[in-house]
């Protein structure tokens, strides 16, 4: 027999006071500000040593679809449950408190830190092309730091600073495909990878998809700070599928510029050139535009990668500050009232510097993309047992299943094959898990004693 979650909390998703919390507007930045960073700008790359240019085009769409229909079946989980915490909030509430922590704790190790550090990891080449002789690590380290002071000090400076760059990220994405598809070819492209053979290589395509799936990580962000908002029950399910459905748009833009302007040959060569990895889209504008208007672009690159940190930065910790305030991390981490939880802010930045110093780039970025989607899909589970299990909470419709049915088939597709080419994505879940059932056993023992 099911157990009963505990009945639904209304005091706490009152949202934030009238006037002061995020609005839709802000949700929908916050959302395409998280989707759009490192992953866009280099996973083609990577994916042309073995797809030609229809096999790119139609895993971005595909990639877009799995997206979509999470956010679908996530904007229903925010209307039964607006609270923050993301998927920490939703399992703990739908299934058990440890799966509720390996989430968790798996957004503290990967879900935000991850994305922070690769963002700071292309950011700093970036700031050396523009001023030679830079050392790109400590660029991107001291972005980190800026940010984390920005994020941790005050909370209307935090949201200001959010939606600054949120503007200037959809600058760049905007002038990017209008000099793409002004200045660029316009015919279908007839190039062919160096490992070409008959019919859809099925292997690369979804190992591709485990790229792309992390390009699209961020589809999922307003949930974790719903009880900023101040409608959470309305606002944060529009801000999911608006933000998901316009980044959609520009993703399969910026990817028809690419494999229509670059060959197989420019697209192999930059994967294999890590010494000097810049990315693709400013191959493609120093190509179309020169040298100078590729430094231009690299200057409005790094805005829109401190952008996409930025966003991790301020909506991470809040999932640290609900583990803190249920008492499954020490209590220091979970702020004050109307203040940011600076001690989360400070503890998942850490994770980050460590994470930039000492992970590749490629490795970093799959064995991310393995986790959350294997996070994302078990939340999304959840509706379903809200529809058939014994709970006190509404029952979703037959969409927001159709779209949970479908999240769950891409992804147990892509994991399959993700988890059969690197053992080190194995390991990376098994890490995880490891990490948060000591921390829960710990936790419970502590609260007993």
């Amino acid at each position: 027999m099911d157990s009963a979650p505990s009945p639904p909390r209304e005091e706490v998703a009152s949202a934030a006071p009238r006037g002061r919390g995020l609005g839709l507007w802000s949700g929908v930045g916050l959302v395409m500000a998280n989707m759009v960073g490192v992953g866009v700008l280099t996973s083609t790359g990577f994916m042309a040593r073995d797809l030609g240019p229809s096999a790119i085009l139609a895993a971005w769409l595909l990639g877009g679809l799995a997206a979509m229909a999470g956010a679908r079946a996530y904007a229903a989980l925010a209307e039964i449950i607006p609270r923050s915490g993301g998927e920490y909030r939703f399992l703990s509430d739908l299934l058990h408190p440890a799966v509720g922590t390996l989430a968790g704790w798996t957004s503290l190790l990967i879900g935000f830190s991850a994305p922070i550090a690769l963002g700071a990891a292309i950011a700093g080449p970036y700031a050396a092309t523009l001023v030679p002789g830079v050392n790109p690590s400590l660029v991107g380290a001291g972005l980190i730091v800026a940010l984390t002071l920005a994020h941790a000090l005050d909370l209307s400076w935090s949201r200001g600073t959010q939606n600054l760059l949120a503007v200037a990220k959809a600058v760049v994405l905007v002038g990017f495909v209008a000099v793409g598809l002004v200045a660029g070819r316009h015919a279908w492209p007839t190039w062919r990878p160096p490992v070409d053979g008959p019919g859809l290589p099925v292997k690369p395509f979804m190992i591709s998809l485990v790229y792309i799936a992390f390009a699209y990580s961020g589809w999922n962000t307003a949930v974790y700070a719903a009880e900023e908002f101040r409608e959470p029950r309305r606002s944060v399910p529009r801000a999911l599928l608006l933000g998901t459905g316009v980044v959609t748009a520009f993703y399969a833009a910026i990817n028809w510029v690419f494999v229509a302007n670059l060959s197989s040959e420019q697209l192999t060569r930059w994967a294999s050139n890590d010494a000097k990895r810049i990315t693709v889209g400013h191959l493609l504008v120093a190509q179309l535009a020169g040298p100078g208007a590729a430094k231009a672009m690299s200057a409005l690159v790094i805005l829109a990668l401190v952008s996409l940190m930025s966003a991790m930065v301020l909506v991470g910790p809040r999932v640290c500050g609900a583990m803190a305030r249920e008492g499954y991390l020490p209590r220091a981490l979970a702020g004050r009232e109307g203040k940011p939880p600076a001690g989360a802010v400070y503890l998942q930045n850490g994770v980050a510097l460590a994470l930039l110093f000492t992970h590749s780039f490629e490795r970093l970025m799959q064995n991310a993309g393995a986790v959350l989607t294997l996070t994302s899909a078990l939340t999304v589970a959840t509706l379903f047992r809200v529809r058939f299990g014994r709970t006190p909470y509404p029952k979703p419709g037959v969409v927001p299943l159709v779209a949970a049915a479908l999240f769950i088939a891409l992804s147990a597709w892509m994991l399959w094959f993700a988890f059969r080419d690197s053992w080190t994505a194995v390991a990376w879940v098994a890490g995880t898990c490891a990490v948060a059932a000591v921390g829960y056993v710990a936790t419970r023992l502590a609260r007993r004693a």
